[in-house]
Order: structure tokens, then C-alpha cells, then sequence
């Protein structure tokens, strides 16, 4: 996935992120501008910060659930901590990784 976290004069966090960053994605937004549903998902990264303004190569994953109708390569969606816009993400890649227990 490829984020961009805004700046603070864009109306962004006051500072970078860490890996293991949780914020709300938020694929789809009302007519009035607001959004219904936003779904829990990790942000992971090899550095020890992503700075503001920054646009860099991560791993999202997604708690499984209604956010996979979402998951296309192209798929652009915005990254909300609460009501305020901190981001804006893009998949450029779907790695699947499934366990299966073994009975």
C-alpha cells in the first residue's frame, strides 16, 4: 500500500507515525460529506517513523469482515482518526496470507 499522512497545516496530526498505527479507514463517504462505516486496520513499516507529508510503501492489515468488498489493486481510501482526515492510502498489491487449523 502506498499512505501519505497530511501535513498539519493540511489539517493533519501533529506528529508521525509509528508501525503498528491503528487509525479508522474510511472507504466511502454519505452525501453529506460524512462516513457510515470505517473499518480497524494495522499499518506496519520497517522504519522507525513515517513524518508528515511523507509518502511511503506499507503493510496494512484488515480485521476480516465487510472491508475485503473494498479490496481491489487501485482501491484509494482516506485514514480518520475520529471525524478528523490525518491520510489517504492506495493498494498497490493484495497479499493474502491464510491460516487454516488443522483438526
Amino acid at each position: 500500500m502506498k499512505l501519505r499522512l497530511k501535513t498539519t497545516s493540511e489539517g493533519g496530526r501533529w506528529s508521525g507515525i509509528s508501525s503498528g498505527y491503528r487509525p479508522n479507514h474510511v472507504f466511502e463517504y454519505n452525501k453529506k460529506g460524512n462516513f457510515n462505516t470505517s473499518f480497524i486496520g494495522e499499518i506496519t513499516f520497517d522504519k522507525e517513523w513515517i513524518q508528515l507529508g511523507e509518502e511511503e510503501i506499507v503493510t496494512i492489515s484488515f480485521i476480516p469482515g465487510q472491508v475485503e468488498k473494498y479490496l481491489n489493486v487501485g482501491q484509494k481510501w482516506w485514514l480518520h482518526e475520529g471525524k478528523q482526515l490525518v491520510g489517504e492510502a492506495e493498494i498497490l498489491q493484495i497479499i493474502e496470507l491464510i491460516s487454516k487449523i488443522k483438526e
